[in-house]
């Protein structure tokens, strides 16, 4: 698989995860590791756009994207983060908590996507849902995590994905493209080659 930037690599197999495409209104069904979650009412979820599920992939095409998410908060370390400044760029928000089995499975992909997917102009951000400043900044030692997180306790945040996301699916990751609207989502412990594969894709569309 050619990557945006010219990068060519064998990509694994697919046959570990679920991946719904959503192309001209159907879904397409192609077998991830369960998310700490149980799965919320199907029909209400597909009507959003998604479809419930432990492990599945959805991808949105341009025109059946929602309106654009606007995430703002304060990371850990005091700054604010506001996604709305950050249009223009993919964005990749990683919902977790440090003591989520399947999170501590996926850091080494996230880790390793955003050493190759920073240089390509993708933000990332984290989204906590539990944790207080000592244990988050353990869980990122611990997995090299560079990038900022925001604590959302509350559920703020996580509300004002619009639906995106469900507080109770950990760890769930989004990719937004450089407009702020939802293109893909997972649902689990996401693998290196399937977060590449999904930022390749919205970075090819502004190639």
């Amino acid at each position: 698989m050619v990557g945006p930037a010219g990068r060519s690599a064998a990509r694994p197999s697919r046959s570990r995860r679920t991946v719904l495409r959503l192309t001209g209104g159907l879904l397409v069904l192609a077998p991830v590791l369960a998310a700490c979650s149980n799965s919320s009412d199907m029909a209400s979820e597909a009507n959003a756009g998604y479809v419930s599920g432990d492990g599945v992939v959805v991808e949105i095409p341009p025109e059946g994207r929602a309106d654009p998410l606007e995430i703002r908060g304060t990371t850990y370390d005091g700054d604010d983060f506001d996604s709305t400044a950050l249009r223009g760029a993919p964005l990749l928000i990683n919902v977790w908590y440090a003591s989520c089995p399947p999170c501590r499975v996926e850091a080494p992909a996230l880790k390793a996507v955003h050493s190759e997917y920073s240089a390509l102009g993708v933000e990332f951000v984290g989204v906590n849902t539990r944790d207080k400043a000592g244990p988050a900044a353990a869980f990122e030692e611990t997995f090299g995590i560079t990038y900022p997180s925001i604590p959302d306790a509350d559920g703020a945040v996580i509300a004002s994905m619009d639906g995106s996301v469900s507080p109770n699916a950990v760890p769930t990751t989004l990719i937004l493209d450089a407009e702020g609207r939802v293109a893909a989502r997972f649902a689990g412990a996401a693998d290196q080659s399937t977060l590449e594969s999904l930022l390749d894709a919205v970075l090819a569309e502004a190639a």
